[in-house]
């Protein structure tokens, strides 16, 4: 038999196991670590990631179980929420480890996702992200809401995060925490979300070492096993 005419095909089986293993996450989600990451898809119907150029750098990579409930929760958000659109930002490396500047996003665990705004026409639009604001890290949002032309769409986030809970709850594992600016939380529940983010997701009391109003950041509630050094 001639072995060097079917390695190709090995090798590409071998690949598509390999694609399909589940992550494995260590430790916390600031002292961690990951096994088998996979990068989120550049985007989809509803939404973007927030630079091509951090992504080929390795900077949204997460737990397997993650991607699905993303990924998921943006096809639930076609219909919950048709006009509007989304973006994911920083997430972590492949193999989870410090991830500068954040403090956490080591194990896969950990998804910051930029803050859904309305134009002045009230149509849904992204939020600029590139390297002049830090990917859109910098901005800050006035205290009526706005930067520039954007206002924060409280309606959009508060039914991401809602989706986000029900897919995740649907796999078998929840939401840890969610941190928003603290100050800016009420809106969220002036929105007809309000009775099911009270019930279901814990939000952050106390203002982050950074402000957390351009973007939002989620951690994940799904089972890893111990970190050893």
């Amino acid at each position: 038999m001639n072995f060097v005419k079917y390695l190709p095909l090995a090798l590409s089986l071998l690949s598509c196991v390999a694609s399909a293993q589940e992550s494995i996450c260590y430790g916390t989600t600031s002292n961690g670590k990951l096994e088998n990451g996979v990068n989120l898809p550049s985007s989809g119907k509803n939404y973007v990631e927030y630079s091509t150029v951090a992504r080929l750098a390795g900077r949204t990579y997460v737990h397997s179980q993650v991607k699905n409930i993303i990924v998921n929760a943006y096809q639930s958000l076609e219909i919950e929420q048709p006009s509007k659109i989304f973006k994911y930002a920083e997430t972590g490396f492949e193999n989870g480890g410090q991830f500068k500047p954040h403090k956490t996003h080591r194990n896969g665990l950990s998804v910051d996702f930029m803050t859904p705004v309305i134009d002045e026409a009230g149509q849904s639009v992204h939020l600029p992200t590139h390297p002049l604001n830090k990917f859109g890290y910098d901005i800050e949002f006035d205290a009526n809401d706005k930067y520039e032309e954007y206002a924060i769409d409280y309606v959009a986030l508060a039914a991401h995060i809602v989706v986000l809970h029900r897919e995740a709850s649907a796999q078998g594992v929840g939401l840890w925490r969610v941190i928003f600016d603290p100050k800016l939380q009420p809106k969220l529940f002036e929105t007809k979300y309000a009775s099911y983010l009270k019930e279901h997701i814990q939000f952050s009391k106390k203002r982050s070492w950074v402000r957390h109003d351009e973007h939002y950041h989620v951690d994940f509630d799904i089972p890893c096993k111990e970190l050893v050094r």
